[in-house]
């Protein structure tokens, strides 16, 4: 398989599985990139690791759904595919302009047959330039006994722009909606991409990284808790 440049690489093609890729440092608890750290851990600093590419075989029925993908979906999956297995989980990385033919291969296929799209969830990562923003589908058959595999595809902040796969799972519409509402992932051809938690005029995507602590004091029931950016800070 070809690597994928939007994404970080470990080794692969010689059989043994990538070695774990430093992708940033966190500073602090949580890592804000902006508004300043009010949690009091502002001096904790860790590297961020994500797990390399996997190689061959794969393990368990890992092999058996590559095997189907590739054969059924040719050059889509052989060139635009990295495999992940990490902690006994089934990752692939596809190429946005693949990820139609990866999905619609998982449903019909019969040796696949991922009935299920459990939904989609945005993630935003600065460091990664040209591939900030990235949506997670997480797939399950129920025909192959409970089978799961995940497909996490990513596009840049400068065109942020993915394709719906609504009209293969059509339960996956308020997904992307959400996923649209937090992040400001576009995705092209879904039926009424609006916001669907935050209001119409509300300015921004509040689950990117690079949004500001600040906002408005959330009021509960005889107390209110006041905004991140009012708070007092101990770094």
């Amino acid at each position: 398989m070809t690597d994928n440049p939007n994404l970080p690489v470990g080794s692969s093609d010689d059989g043994v599985p990538g070695e774990p890729v430093v992708v940033a440092r966190r500073t602090g608890m949580f890592g804000p990139s902006e508004g300043g750290d009010t949690s009091g851990y502002g001096g904790l600093q860790r590297d961020i690791l994500f797990p390399g590419e996997s190689a061959r075989p794969y393990g368990g029925y890992f092999d058996e759904i590559a095997d189907a993908l590739e054969e059924a979906t040719g050059t889509a999956y052989t060139d635009g595919v990295r495999v992940v297995i990490d902690r006994g989980e089934m990752t692939l990385h596809v190429a946005r302009e693949h990820l139609v033919t990866i999905t619609r291969a998982l449903r019909d296929e019969p040796a696949l047959r991922f009935e299920l799209c459990l939904g989609v969830n945005g993630v935003h990562y600065p460091q990664f330039a040209g591939a900030e923003l990235h949506a997670v589908n997480n797939f399950m058959s129920i025909t192959h006994s409970g089978r799961r595999v995940r497909v996490e595809v990513s596009c840049p902040d400068s065109d942020p722009h993915l394709p719906s796969i609504v009209e293969i799972y059509p339960a996956n519409d308020w997904h992307e909606r959400e996923t649209w509402d937090m992040f400001g992932i576009i995705f092209d051809g879904h039926p009424a991409l609006t916001r669907i938690l935050m209001p119409d005029d509300w300015p921004g995507h509040p689950q990117r990284k690079d949004y500001p602590l600040g906002g408005i004091p959330v009021e509960y029931k005889g107390a209110t808790i006041p905004a991140p950016d009012t708070r007092r800070s101990y770094s």
